[in-house]
């Protein structure tokens, strides 16, 4: 059995294979923040087509925390049932649900835009307002009740977004923090908060749902977060709870330059397992199934994550079976359209083609 198709245990978790959709943001909910016939129709596509974990896109904790308007949220429990009824047909089809919380903070699509210092983005993402030590302590409540939300809306995991650039990843970066209080200056004071958000949905989750933790492993920029830092946070992480490290890289500022290219964050993700022992996924241009079991196979990460290749192929989990001679279940809806015998070694277009070339001659 290929290593991409073994079961992954987080917890009482148990993923049926090492494939997980990135979130995703898909700007489709109403201001009200609710999932709608959209999110329905686009996740379940990628659990019916075999994903062992689908991760929801970044919902935000509080109405000001969303990047953009129509941004899903958990601040409210209006926004619970929605919610459930794609989770409920996510594992009609045999996948996980896990949802990423996070918080804009200066990244923010909405007013009013909060940061740890009043350090914009750009000058598009401007005002900004400092958050004194009470909205720091509110946006820690806001983390752990849209937490508790998202258990009652029957997700199997969650996901604390602290990557990005988004609100907890400008607290740990000495670029967007220059605080001189308790969560500034030192990297004990910059991780203070991510720790607390962190503690804080670990103790509303039940014991057996895994928590994660999306990280950027580097800003890409002088005098910024790094991965030595990245991999310290990660022990402190696995300290208090959290089961998997979601590792990826950027988003702080604008004038990043980043390397991008096949496989380019996978050196951080592989640090992060073999210098902290906490379980990995790794995500950013992974070419193919066969790169992905390499990387399984090397011990180099722990979880698949992909979120381009799921756009432009929801069956992606079942084709990278046919790839790697594994036999998977197609949805019902689709079992005519799966390759079987001589099928199985051809891809799915080039079947196509051929049968239709085949009906167009009878």
């Amino acid at each position: 059995m290929p290593r991409l198709f073994e079961p992954l245990r987080l917890r009482e978790l148990i993923l049926p294979n090492r494939v997980a959709v990135s979130p995703m943001c898909t700007y489709s909910a109403g201001p009200d923040g609710r999932a709608t016939d959209a999110h329905l129709v686009h996740l379940g596509a990628f659990a019916a087509g075999g994903a062992g974990l689908v991760i929801l896109e970044a919902t935000a904790v509080a109405p000001e925390g969303r990047i953009s308007p129509t941004d899903l949220g958990l601040w409210d429990d209006a926004q619970i049932a929605p919610l459930r009824r794609v989770t409920d047909f996510l594992h009609s089809q045999g996948a996980a649900a896990a949802v990423q919380l996070g918080h804009a903070g200066r990244k923010a699509g909405v007013q009013p835009r909060v940061a740890p210092s009043p350090v914009a983005f750009d000058e598009e993402h401007a005002p900004l307002q400092e958050l004194d030590t009470d909205r720091i302590r509110s946006v820690v409540d806001a983390f752990a009740q849209a937490a508790a939300r998202a258990d009652r809306a029957g997700f199997d995991a969650v996901e604390v977004h602290a990557a990005h650039g988004y609100l907890l990843h400008q607290f740990l970066s000495p670029l967007s923090n220059h605080r001189t209080d308790s969560y500034g200056g030192s990297f004990e004071n910059r991780v203070r908060l991510v720790l607390e958000v962190v503690a804080a949905v670990r103790e509303v989750l039940p014991t057996g749902k895994p928590l994660l933790v999306r990280l950027s492993a580097t800003d890409w920029a002088d005098g910024g977060w790094d991965l030595s830092e990245t991999v310290k946070l990660s022990r402190l992480l696995k300290e208090v709870g959290v089961d998997l490290v979601d590792v990826s890289s950027g988003g702080l500022v604008p004038n990043a330059k980043i390397p991008v290219g096949p496989l380019y964050q996978l050196p951080f993700a592989q640090a992060v397992k073999e210098q902290v022992g906490v379980a990995v996924g790794t995500v950013g241009i992974i070419p193919g199934p066969r790169k992905a079991e390499e990387i399984l196979e090397g011990g180099r990460a722990d979880l698949i994550l992909l979120g381009r290749p799921f756009l432009r192929d929801p069956y992606w989990v079942v084709h990278a079976a046919d790839a790697l001679g594994v036999t998977a279940s197609w949805p019902r809806p689709s079992l005519r359209g799966a390759p079987t015998g001589s099928v199985a070694r051809e891809s799915l277009a080039a079947f196509t083609e051929r049968l239709r070339n085949e009906l167009e001659s009878v």
